[in-house]
């Protein structure tokens, strides 16, 4: 459609409003959720009679047993809804959307894989050949957007609330950029446990990012907030209003009780696009404060392992972080809300610090 206004503006000139970002993310988020609410039931019947249903292991909650054969990697809804509505309300020649769009597609084919093994053998990829393959991907990722990068502001490291610590981080950047993309991609992986608890958090925060893109790519807006200027960064407010559209349809269908869940293919995608969002806009360190929930989710898990490898004990009564609190008797839609509104109090602090500086 960006590009279609061309034309349209020889028949009426109204057609410019097509040019505006703004405009062009409200569109984008309105396609993205009108697909996945209208396209999800059939999605999730197609998949429950292919028999793809969620296998709940044994060490788990007992609570969760009722969750067997649940329609699992609904995760492709969500890839195929921000993939065309994306590219329907973007600018298609945009390099940060091709790297944005990229990434997300490679880490959902390697969840999709990882989620493909789980049900044909009951045993998904191995930890080590997974992370293998995340970390392959990722210093791919990193590699290309440093090598790629054309103004000095992409390779600087911004700290939240500081507005003079700046720094030129060099080839210091293609270890952040790969340390981001595999740790949010498996700290959103390890909080997809509970019906919705993932991918709510996944709109709030694709939604912050969005405002982050357009202060960034905005010279004046730039100028005024004391952000570095990234002339193509402004295009990925679209994409972030197709992410959250997308996550906000499939919280339709993922909300307690779900209907279907995302699998490795949604949590792996869904995790490497805000990852990478967060790395184009240079905004790496506000990605860990707004999702404060994935961090401590990630955090509880290499914890409890550490403990009880080196002391024979367990911090947690089970980790993720959302079991220890559900064996304390939460019930899980308490857990998920609570876990919903610090989210929300995180990002509104992330928000803060376009001012705050």
């Amino acid at each position: 459609m960006y590009h279609l206004s061309d034309f349209l503006l020889e028949l009426n000139s109204g057609f410019n409003v097509l040019q505006y970002i703004t405009l062009r993310t409200v569109f984008a988020t309105i396609t993205a959720l009108l697909i996945s609410t209208i396209f999800g039931p059939r999605v999730i019947r197609y998949l429950s009679h292919l028999n793809i249903g969620e296998t709940i292991r044994e060490l788990g909650p007992l609570s969760h047993y009722k969750k067997q054969g649940t329609p699992t990697m609904g995760g492709l809804l969500i890839i195929i809804t921000v993939v065309f509505s994306t590219l329907l309300w973007v600018d298609i020649y945009n390099r940060y959307i091709v790297i944005a769009l990229a990434t997300m597609l490679m880490f959902g084919v390697l969840g999709g894989i990882d989620d493909y093994l789980k049900i044909k053998r009951g045993k998904g990829l191995s930890i080590k050949n997974k992370f293998l393959w995340q970390s392959l991907l990722a210093f791919i990722i990193a590699y290309t957007v440093y090598s790629s990068a054309q103004y000095p502001a992409e390779l600087e490291l911004i700290v939240p609330f500081f507005k003079d610590i700046v720094w030129d981080i060099g080839w210091w950047f293609v270890l952040l950029a790969y340390l981001t993309i595999v740790g949010t991609s498996n700290a959103v992986n390890l909080s997809d446990g509970l019906d919705g608890l993932a991918v709510l958090p996944v709109a709030l925060i694709a939604a912050a990012l969005g405002i982050f893109a357009y202060v960034s790519g905005h010279i004046n807006f730039a100028n005024y907030l004391n952000f570095p200027y990234l002339p193509e960064a402004a295009e990925l407010t679209v994409f972030c209003g197709a992410l959250a559209g997308t996550a906000l349809g499939f919280l339709w269908f993922n909300t307690y009780p779900a209907k279907v869940f995302m699998g490795d293919v949604g949590a792996l995608s869904l995790g490497s696009a805000l990852a990478i969002i967060a790395i184009l806009v240079r905004q790496e360190f506000l990605l860990v404060i707004m999702g404060g929930i994935f961090v401590a989710e990630a955090l509880s898990v290499i914890l409890q392992i550490a403990s009880f490898r080196l002391t024979g004990k367990r911090i947690f009564r089970m980790a993720p972080l959302h079991h220890h609190f559900e064996l304390k008797g939460w019930p899980e839609p308490t857990v998920i809300v609570r876990f919903w509104i610090i989210t929300l109090l995180l990002v509104l602090v992330g928000l803060a610090t376009l001012k705050i500086r």
